[in-house]
């Protein structure tokens, strides 16, 4: 039997799945448009781009397009992985290339295929092929694999990803062919004759290049040889004679042919290393050779970069467009070298292209292309035709390092050839094997391989195949990986003689085609079985030439039954194919019938002439007639249980008898006409068996199964026909045979009826009889079967199977068939132990078998017995169980790879029950003992090894959730759980209920999808996305409402989300109120009432001031707006951004009359409403999310066409900047911008590129800016005009983008712009205070809060300058750059020498503010103290105090207190006290200055307590906003006040209240503004509109969403946008710039949560507790909040948690991280909840009293009978619980006598759900179900009452901790005492009638047949009693029960089953009445 592989030549298998296969590129290319009309389509525009080689360049093409270019067509096939992970779907792909077209296309067996992308390109494709390239990451090393097809065409690689970007890379010279590698591409360069007439250095070109990407550089490839005569030296690869012949991904290599010695040897691809780049780079500069070797170094650098730039694909004269138009040539010919240099090609170049000599002085386009990867493809790929596109991105930079290429293209050949830096090499190859050189000497030399391929045999040996055409043999070498891994070692070399040959990788074989002509499989070396195609006539006829095979008759081939005799001659000759391989031509017929009918008509059958195109397990065979064939062929087994076996066989046997048992088995099971799929198991035993030596005839039960299967592959295949037909009926006869009925109702193996039975028990005598007589060798062993001396491990692994198959609850049914096997071979090695535990599992099936077989004691001894196989059986469920008793348990044996869910669940018992943290990590092998075997199971370990080293990371977490941690990190799922049973599972399940209660914020997808919480996995799963790439919608339908009348649409505020808002707002319409007092795209109503005096001109004029009036109120509306609807939209990437107009008509009632203002009656200001315009496109913007998908296209796409718009676009820009979208746009549209000269948009963009890059310090936006500040520029530019204004927004740009830095240039420079003198020629005279303004605030902003440790900068004293500024006198000497400047004073201003401190203050004060900001630096402050005298008051402005209270608070932030007493303390003691009359006091200064101190301490307290909604703060502003209504009500002190006075502080109190209150839309600050819009005339100018209105915008910033910050930025950010000065006009910006009112967004902070019920995804409502961390103030606190609600600003809070008892509990620790929270906020706040069961939301129940628990809480027990199941879907959403109530616990017609049924299943119901675990149901079932089977007695195998007992295990261990944990075990009902006692009572009162068979089991006599045997399994199962089969001497006869203890405490029987044993052992006859004392069903 050992020959048993190689006698196989007779064995045939038969191919399946004959389908008729045709290229479905070539179908798709009869439709795809014609490419020659493509082309001259194509040409017209070319035409005109390059008008001078129109003419030409038409020729050239029509010449190109020949038909014989079309017709040249090629494809490949690989297995579909595009985007679909592979166990879902298997399809194939196809690209196939025809002439100009590549098409890709993929299809499945199950479905069509279709085209996914076909690329039509200009010229002819060489090749086309696919190709992964890795793109780096910025941030890590980590690279991103970008898939993508290449079309290689003669001039340039078009490169087309999977992601829709496309590149053009130019190829430097002609490319013979392009292979696909781990890195990227390499290039083969075409062999040129020009190589022979090398420039006088000699050194060849290299010949092989890669490119790492498209947008690279192509660079040589160096390597690495090894032998003898080279050494080690690294070197370019430029042996011509090297040609590659394969290469492959992983692992990463490449085969070469030599072609001069005809030798193919390895390489590895790999990155260069650094020291060998440096080597190469440094001997092509050594000075070899004298003089020349400089020249020689780099000419080798030079030569590849210009002149073999000569036979460039352009070169090639069929283009009008010689290389000369680009070469590098373009340098001054005066030099000799150069000019020699190109005389010594002198001949090529006349040849090559006569238009080369005109135009070497062409200047060079290449610098033009310097485009790195950072642009986006679409720019970076011109495509202009021919030379051209190669040399303008041959010389792109790219940012790996490589340099530009071209010297300066005026200087000369020296120059550049010693600046000339040689391109450096990325990839290295290193030699790992070469064919020895005799195997080309003594034969001829062997040709270059067609086909290499890497294929792997059935166990695991890996081979690289080369096909050796020349000699018709395959040669194969094994390799192997080196132990590191790090590389690869080659073997020897095989050959098969061979023909053609194709790996076919799933199967692990290769088809190999013999010279033959015949089909042959074989695995790795090993040849396995010649493969029958159906249909095809095998041509394996007695053929009378040299071929070496075996002559075989006739009959014996399987032919079909048609192929007559007549054929026999003609096949002669058409085997050996003709020496000339033919052409086919293009057109090849395809025959339409079957294939049948070709063979009868056509004059020769055709026969197998290649093989091509492998995926998985099909291959094409090509037919010598032409046509293809598509085959499968067919795999090792298709069912799990034998694959598991023949895994575990393979795990266990030596290699060499692994591959004899599998190839063995393979031709069993494959051949044609072979087994169905039920019949396999059978067969597999069989043949299994009879590889052991068993002669399975003569065992009863294996010749039953011989019964399915006939075992004789051979007699089958001569059976087969070649016609389906009448097979089919044979089968569908016997599936309908009684036989297979009677098969398939029962386990296989249980002796049915009474014959069966009757059956065994003869055999079972003639088995006595024969054992005893030695001359019947019926049931001996044949000791020569290969697999006779392994039995034993086999069967130990095997048996391991076992127990991995009782976890699987899917896979258990399997085990009854292996669990026959297994019984047998433990009876024939005597292991007493392994038999008992078998019966003990199956007691019913196993007490059916007692054939056993004989083996010699001799021979016993010739088996292997391994050191792992013991006497007592490894048991999976038993070592559960002592894990759950807390028993000292050895470690549990499993198998690598197989046994994956033994581990799995021995670990997590160890690590959950047993307590030990590093069960997982270092303590594995306390608990797992691995099986090695006789070959390493490299792929499986690997798997193993790299599962477990993903990091958990425990902190001092519970057990339970280490578990689910771990379990999720090897990939256990809810499925995988589902199918443990449900016994095993508990504990599993128990740490899964307890980490669900409370579960950590930060765990991944998976593990919350593990414990079942989905508002948790889809938050987690909403994170990923967020990281992978900002996601456009958050998931939910946030979407508002679409409004149909076109008056809602067009006023702009149409996208705040109405769900949201309904849930904050829920008892009235605020939000409508607030779009209709900010809506400004509708006329106003204008009535004015007319008096009878005035006559009707007058009428219209009046009416046309009182619109002007309302005017300046629209047009100071879009600042508000652009707040209120703050990123509410995500913008359609087709459609521009809707922005509403800003209407400044009216209406006048009764007659609606239009009134209009430029009419002409009355004097409009000019220029009236270009800033407002400008404010509405801010507004516009503002709505765009900072989550959206926006592009430099759409920016730019959304440029209006009037010129009366581009204000309004102009702000469109400032608000992408403020959104962070602007830094999408692409420099040169900024640049184009700028250009136009537009003060706008030059504000705008300046303003929105400086907000965007906020605090990054970035270079070119510095740049950007520094042209637009003068001083800022060198002294001695030239003066540039820019306009007041945007200097003015540069300078707060540059404080902007230096935010925080300190940066010392800019700060200094910023300083001395405060006091910026006006020039001479008075060009800085208008608007200085803007500009000096805008200045402090731009040095704020820089040394934002460094306060007095700014680095570098003491010298510049900047606090005291600015202290001089703000209070005046003398103007110190400018300094640096600036002094030329200012040298002469102004003509015009008269200054002197002094400061002028009505410029410079404001800007010093704020500078002063935010510098020192919450440093609580008290000397500073007190510089900024008002006055306390009258004199020096009368000296100061009254709005300079308002800014300085303002500052002195800001900086003193920690002593801002929220009430009246502390802003009062603001005013000077002078104001305060009595006054005395004698004083001149001037009541006007007095009540100004009180006024303005008032406002600036109030704004304070709003930037204190801003965004906090903080009550106090509130009350105390609202007082002081009454206070100052009341005193401009009374006329005579608002006439003392000033009316501005009054109300500018009554402005300023309003921000500060909306402030405080931001996004919370607080009802009496509405009131105020609202009271405020309505007052129209008077002084209500402009700039009182603009701050009543961005009040209520930030009252409801984002629509409710948005708040503000307390940061430092933002404080920054907001006093830029509230600066108290407001313009008077429109066109005001003498104080300040209106543009900067926009930067309050940068203060706006998402800090909504918004809770979203999981299963509807629609908001509601949920109660948080928020809890404060500790501060100062206040100790730790908590609160309970009613989400939706804005959270306090996050660095204030310790934790949040939506609190139950309606929803899911789930707390945020913020202690730990918030960037979680961030993220969530940031997603529109979305918080997932989950309700819990039994619960409604509150909007439906507000009080909580329709739940289902309400109704029990008072009577607990009647709780069961009060639940009716039809209200199950009230409180659950759970389709599956809903159903189960339907049907379970309904009572329906035919349930009415299971009424107790019903009631159980309701109370379990019941139970499940009030629990919270609707999972447990199934188990609840599971229990009740085996207790009840228990008790009727049907039982028909022993695993439910497993499961029972360690349920009950896990219980009394939950009890043994104590009562306090009763609470989080799982089944906290009476339910499982009650099952548990009704298993005793079974049992016992079983034990009373049944004594006696106990004790014949404990003597070890032969079990009874009966039922009796069963429930006796049940009851040494249940009772966890070890065999006792040799104990009954120790147990029985003990006298007391103290003996018995004493003598079973080895036995680890727990003492409560040992009681219940006790009766028995101790009692003799009198049975168990001598023990009544003893309580017996003690629990």
């Amino acid at each position: 039997m050992s020959e048993v592989v190689y006698e196989e030549t007779a064995t045939m298998i038969a191919a399946g799945e004959l389908q008729s296969f045709v290229p479905f590129g070539r179908e798709h290319c009869r439709n795809h448009p014609n490419a020659f009309n493509l082309q001259l389509r194509e040409l017209q525009p070319a035409s005109e781009l390059w008008s001078s080689d129109g003419a030409a360049g038409l020729v050239g093409s029509l010449q190109e397009v020949s038909l014989q270019e079309r017709e040249r067509e090629c494809w490949q096939l690989r297995k579909g992985c595009m985007g679909v992970r592979e166990e879902d779907v298997e399809f194939e792909e196809e690209l196939y290339t025809a002439g100009t077209v590549v098409v890709w296309s993929q299809g499945s067996r199950s479905q069509g295929s279709n085209v996914y992308k076909a690329f039509t390109v200009d010229s002819p494709v060489q090749q086309a092929l696919w190709c992964n390239f890795a793109v780096p990451q910025n941030k890590k090393d980590e690279e991103e694999v970008e898939q993508t097809v290449c079309i290689v065409q003669r001039s340039c690689v078009n490169v087309h990803t999977v992601t829709g970007k496309d590149f053009i890379s130019p190829l430097p010279f002609q490319v013979s062919n392009v292979w696909a590698t781990k890195f990227g591409l390499l290039l083969e360069r075409k062999n040129t004759a020009t190589d022979a007439q090398l420039p006088p250095p000699g050194e060849p070109l290299p010949t092989v290049f890669s490119m790492l990407h498209p947008l690279d550089e192509i660079t040589p490839v160096v390597c690495k040889p090894t032998g003898l005569f080279e050494g080690s030296r690294v070197q370019y690869l430029s042996d011509a004679s090297m040609k590659i012949v394969f290469s492959c991904v992983q692992p990463s290599l490449v085969v070469f042919y030599d072609t001069v010695q005809g030798i193919h040897s390895v390489w590895t691809l790999r990155k260069v290393t650094n020291d060998e780049r440096s080597t190469v780079l440094r001997c092509a500069a050594d000075p070899v050779d004298g003089p020349l070797g400089l020249m020689a170094s780099s000419f080798l650098t030079s030569h590849l970069r210009n002149i073999s730039r000569l036979d460039s694909p352009g070169g090639s004269g069929t283009t009008g467009l010689g290389p000369g138009t680009g070469t590098s040539c373009a340098v001054g010919t005066g030099s000799p070298l150069h000019y020699s240099a190109l005389h010594s090609h002198q001949s090529r170049i006349m040849t090559s292209s006569p238009g080369l000599h005109s135009r070497v002085h062409s200047p060079s386009i290449s610098n033009m292309a310097a485009l790195s990867r950072a642009h986006s493809p679409g720019m970076a790929a011109p495509s202009f035709s021919g030379a051209a596109r190669f040399n303008m991105s041959f010389h792109s930079s790219s940012p790996r390092g490589h340099h530009g290429l071209l010297a300066s293209p005026n200087s000369t050949v020296n120059e550049t050839m010693q600046e000339m830096e040689p391109i450096r090499p990325d990839l290295c190859m290193e030699q790992l094997w070469s064919e020895t050189v005799t195997a080309g000497c003594h034969r001829e030399m062997s040709s270059q391989a067609p086909k290499v391929f890497l294929t792997s045999d059935l166990c695991e040996n890996r081979y690289l195949c080369f096909l050796v055409e020349s000699h018709q043999q395959l040669r194969c070498v094994k390799f192997v990986e080196s132990n590191d891994t790090s590389q690869l070692i080659f073997a020897s070399v095989m050959t098969i003689p061979a023909k053609d040959a194709e790996p076919l990788p799933n199967i692990d074989a290769m088809l190999v085609l013999e010279a033959c002509g015949s089909l042959v499989l074989y695995t790795g070396i090993t040849r396995v079985s010649k493969v029958f195609v159906p249909g095809l006539l095998s041509p394996t006829f007695n053929l009378t030439n040299h071929l070496p095979h075996r002559s075989t008759p006739v009959e014996n081939v399987s032919t079909p039954a048609y192929a007559g005799s007549r054929h026999l001659q003609r096949l002669d000759e058409a085997v050996m194919p003709s020496p000339v391989s033919e052409l086919r031509g293009p057109n090849i017929k395809h025959h339409e019938g079957s294939f049948l009918e070709d063979y009868i008509f056509q004059p020769t059958t055709p026969y197998i002439h290649a093989l091509r195109d492998p995926v998985c397990n099909r291959v094409t065979l090509e037919l010598s007639s032409g046509t293809m064939l598509r085959i499968s062929i067919p795999e090792i087994a298709t069912s799990e249980l034998v694959r598991k076996c023949l895994q575990a066989i393979r795990f266990i046997l030596p290699k060499e008898s692994a591959m004899k048992v599998l190839v063995k088995w393979y031709n069993i099971y494959n051949a044609p006409g072979g087994p169905s799929a039920h019949a396999e198991w059978s067969l597999f035993v069989t043949c299994f068996l009879t590889l052991m030596g068993y002669n399975t005839e003569r065992l009863t039960w294996t010749r039953n199964l011989h019964f399915e299967v006939p075992l004789s592959p051979v007699i089958a295949a001569k059976k087969a026909r070649p016609s389906d037909g009448g097979s089919d009926e044979d089968w569908d006869y016997l599936l309908g045979s009684h036989y297979h009925r009677h098969m398939n109702s029962q386990p296989v193996c249980s002796p049915v009826d009474s014959s069966g039975s009757n059956n065994t028990l003869i055999t079972e005598t003639e088995g006595m009889s024969s054992a005893s007589s030695p001359s019947s060798p019926s049931l001996k062993l044949d000791s020569s079967a290969p697999l006779f001396p392994h039995i034993p491990a086999l069967f130990y692994v095997l048996h391991l199977l076992y127990q991995e198959l009782q976890l699987d609850e899917l896979q258990r049914a399997r085990a009854t068939s292996l669990v026959c096997l297994l019984q047998q071979l433990a009876r024939d090695l005597h292991l007493e132990e392994y038999v008992d535990l078998y019966w003990r599992d199956y007691p019913s099936l196993i007490s059916g078998f007692n054939e056993s077989c004989l083996i010699d004691q001799a021979l016993l001894g010739q088996m292997q017995h391994p050191s792992f196989l013991r006497a007592k059986p490894p048991c999976v469920l038993s070592w559960l169980s002592s894990c759950l008793r807390g028993e000292e348990i050895p470690p549990f044996p499993y198998l690598p790879g197989i046994c994956q869910r033994s581990r799995l669940l021995v670990l997590s018992y160890a690590l959950y029950i047993t307590g030990d943290e590093n069960a997982t990590s270092t303590d594995v092998s306390k608990y797992l003992a691995k099986l090695s075997a006789g070959q390493k199971f490299c792929a499986s370990e690997l798997h193993y090894r790299r599962q477990s080293s993903v990091k958990v990371k425990f902190s001092s977490e519970s057990l339970a959730e280490q578990l689910v941690v771990w379990l999720t990190s090897e990939g256990f799922t809810l499925k995988d759980l589902e199918s443990v049973p449900f016994g095993v599972a508990l504990p599993i399940r128990e740490a899964i209920y307890r980490c669900r209660e409370q579960p950590c914020s930060d765990w991944s997808e998976e593990v919350c999808l593990l414990i079942g919480r989905q508002d948790l996995t889809k938050q987690a799963h909403k994170m990923t996305l967020a990281k992978s790439k900002a996601s456009v919608g958050s998931g939910l339908s946030l979407e508002p409402p679409a409004t149909t009348e076109a008056d809602e649409e067009e006023d702009g505020m149409s996208d705040i989300t109405q769900e949201v808002t309904g849930l904050i707002w829920s008892q009235d319409l605020r939000v409508q109120e607030v779009r209709r007092l900010l809506q400004s795209s509708r006329p106003v109503r204008v009535s004015v009432v007319q008096l009878p005096e005035v006559s009707d001109h007058e009428y219209i004029e009046e009416k046309e001031n009182k619109l002007l009036q309302l005017c300046q109120r629209t047009m100071a509306l879009p600042v508000g707006r652009g707040l209120f609807t703050l990123f509410s939209y995500h913008p359609v990437p087709t459609e521009p951004l809707p922005v509403p107009k800003l209407n400044l008509t009216g209406r006048a009632p009764p007659r609606n009359t239009m009134v209009d203002l430029n009419s002409g009656n009355i004097d409009v200001p000019p220029n009236m409403t270009s800033w407002p315009s400008f404010h509405n496109g801010v507004a516009a913007g503002l709505k765009i999310a900072p989550a959206s998908q926006v592009d430099s296209a759409w920016i730019a796409y959304n440029k209006p066409k009037s010129p009366e718009l581009a204000n309004e676009y102009a702000g469109f820009l400032m608000a992408l900047g403020l959104n962070g979208h602007l830094t999408k746009l692409a420099t040169l549209n900024i640049h184009d911008y700028l250009t136009k000269g537009h003060e706008m948009t030059s504000i705008g963009l300046l303003l929105g590129v400086s907000s965007a890059k906020l605090g990054t310090m970035d270079m070119s936006i510095t740049r950007l800016l520094s042209i637009h500040i003068p001083a800022l520029l060198p002294p001695t530019s030239t003066e540039l005009d820019v306009p007041h204004n945007v200097q003015v927004a540069a300078v707060i740009g540059i404080g902007l983008v230096y935010q925080g830095t300190g940066h010392r240039h800019n700060a200094e420079v910023l300083l001395s712009e405060i006091g910026r003198p006006p020039g001479p020629e008075m060009e800085y005279c208008t608007d200085r205070e803007s500009y000096s303004l805008a200045a402090g605030l731009a040095l704020g902003m820089v040394c934002l809060g460094h306060g007095s440790n700014l680095i570098g900068m003491t010298d510049l004293n900047v606090p005291e300058q600015l202290y001089q500024y703000m209070v005046g006198g003398h103007r110190r000497a400018q300094a640096g750059a600036s002094r030329e400047r200012h040298k002469s004073p102004s003509y015009q201003i008269k200054e002197g020498d002094t400061i002028n401190v009505d410029v410079t203050c404001p800007g010093a004060t704020l500078a002063l503010a935010m510098i020192y900001l919450k440093t609580n630096n008290r000397s500073i402050a007190d510089w900024l103290k008002p006055p306390d005298t009258w004199f020096l008051l009368d000296f100061i402005k009254p709005e300079f105090l308002l800014l300085r209270t303002l500052a002195r608070c800001i900086i003193m932030w920690d002593e801002i207190l929220p009430n009246t007493e502390w802003v009062k303390s603001n005013i000077p003691q002078i104001m305060r006290g009595a006054f005395n009359p004698s004083e001149d006091i001037n009541m006007e200064t007095m009540a100004q200055a009180q006024d303005y101190i008032t406002a600036g301490a109030c704004l304070a307290l709003g930037l204190r307590f801003a965004g906090s909604a903080n009550s106090d703060a509130f009350d105390c502003l609202y007082e002081f906003a009454k206070t100052f209504m009341k005193i401009m009500s009374f006329a005579g002190t608002a006439a003392v006040m000033g009316y501005y006075n009054l109300q500018t502080g009554l402005s300023m109190i309003l921000l500060a209240m909306s402030m405080v209150m931001a996004g919370t839309g607080n009802l009496k600050v509405l009131q105020l503004c609202r009271f405020f819009h309505k007052r129209t005339g008077g002084e209500m100018n402009y700039g009182f509109h603009m701050a009543h209105h961005m009040a209520l915008g930030l009252l409801f910033l984002g629509g409710g969403r948005y708040t503000l910050s307390t940061s430092n930025s933002a404080i920054a950010a907001l006093l830029c946008a509230l600066y108290p000065h407001f313009p008077a006009h429109s066109t005001d910006n003498r104080y300040h710039l209106q543009a900067l009112r926009h930067l309050a967004v940068l203060a706006a902070e998402p800090r909504l949560l918004v809770p979203v019920d999981v299963d509807s995804l629609k908001p509601c409502y949920a109660l948080l507790e928020v809890t404060y961390k500790e501060t100062k103030w206040y100790d730790e606190t908590t609160v309970e909040l009613m989400a939706p609600t804005m959270l306090p600003e996050l660095h204030l809070l310790k934790r949040i948690k939506v609190k139950g008892p309606r929803y899911w509990e789930l707390s945020v620790d913020l202690s730990k991280e918030t960037q979680h929270l961030k993220s969530i906020l940031s997603r529109d706040g979305v918080l997932y909840v989950k309700l819990r069961a039994g619960q409604l939301p509150y909007k439906d129940d507000p009080q909580g009293w329709r739940s289902l628990l309400a109704s029990t809480v008072n009577h607990r027990n009647s709780g069961v009978r009060a639940f009716k199941p039809e209200a199950i879907s009230t409180f659950t959403s759970e389709p599956a619980l809903v159903s189960f109530a339907e049907y379970f616990c309904k009572t329906s017609e035919g349930m009415k006598q299971r009424e107790d049924t019903l009631v159980l299943f309701s109370a379990m119901l019941y139970e499940c759900v009030t629990q919270e675990c609707p999972e447990m149901l199934p188990t609840y079932i599971a229990i009740e179900q085996a207790v009840s089977a228990l008790r009727r007695g049907d039982l028909l195998q022993t695993f439910p009452l497993w499961q029972m007992r360690l349920v009950v295990e896990l219980w009394d261990s939950r009890l043994l901790r104590g009562p306090n944990n009763r609470h989080d075990a799982l089944l906290p009902s009476e339910f499982l005492p009650v099952m548990k006692n009704m298993v005793d009572i079974a049992l016992d009162s079983w034990l009373k009638d049944n004594s006696s068979v106990l004790r014949s089991y404990m003597r070890g006599e032969a079990l009874p047949k009966d039922a009796q045997s069963t429930v006796l399994a049940c009851f040494l199962v249940y009772r966890s009693i070890p065999c006792l089969r040799n104990t009954h001497t120790q147990l029985e006869g003990c006298s007391s029960l103290g003996d018995l203890l004493a003598r079973s405490s080895q036995l680890g029987i727990p003492l409560r089953d040992l009681l219940r044993l006790a009766p028995v052992l101790l009692g003799s006859a009198s049975g168990p009445h001598t023990l009544q004392g003893f309580p017996l069903p003690a629990f």
